[in-house]
């Protein structure tokens, strides 16, 4: 049989065999678990190559668009300010004779109006209040 001493030696045996093959378990999932993160990083390595290429040509397909924009943009400005100069000179242009001609007829078409009438302005006649009172 074994004595006190024995079986304390061996108790603590056992517990550092325990001991020692947890360790050793949870070291090996360690390195599965850094062995399977250095693939990954890796895979994403090899990735983010051609993915920043692709980016990198998007944003100067980009650029180019937006510079285009800028283009049409500064030339679409001009027209405007063209085609508000025209209006501007066709309106001093045709307005004026055409607005002089207008009041020029109309004036016509009075003078001959009146002589039809019997010389009559045309014009109501104001009339005051009936009854003296006024606005108070």
């Amino acid at each position: 049989m074994l004595t006190g001493g024995q079986l304390a030696g061996l108790i603590v045996a056992v517990f550092w065999a325990v001991l020692v093959s947890f360790v050793a378990y949870t070291l090996l999932r360690l390195a599965r678990l850094l062995g399977e993160a250095s693939e990954v990083v890796r895979d994403i390595g090899e990735q983010a190559g051609p993915l920043l290429d692709d980016m990198n040509r998007t944003v100067r397909r980009a650029n180019e668009q937006l510079g285009r924009t800028d283009v049409i943009t500064k030339q679409v400005a001009g027209v405007t300010q063209n085609v508000s100069a025209v209006t501007t000179v066709m309106t001093s242009v045709v307005g004026g004779p055409l607005v002089k001609a207008a009041a020029f007829s109309y004036g016509v078409r009075r003078a001959l109006g009146n002589t039809r009438d019997g010389g009559h302005s045309g014009r109501p006649e104001l009339t005051g209040r009936q009854n003296g009172k006024g606005r108070r």
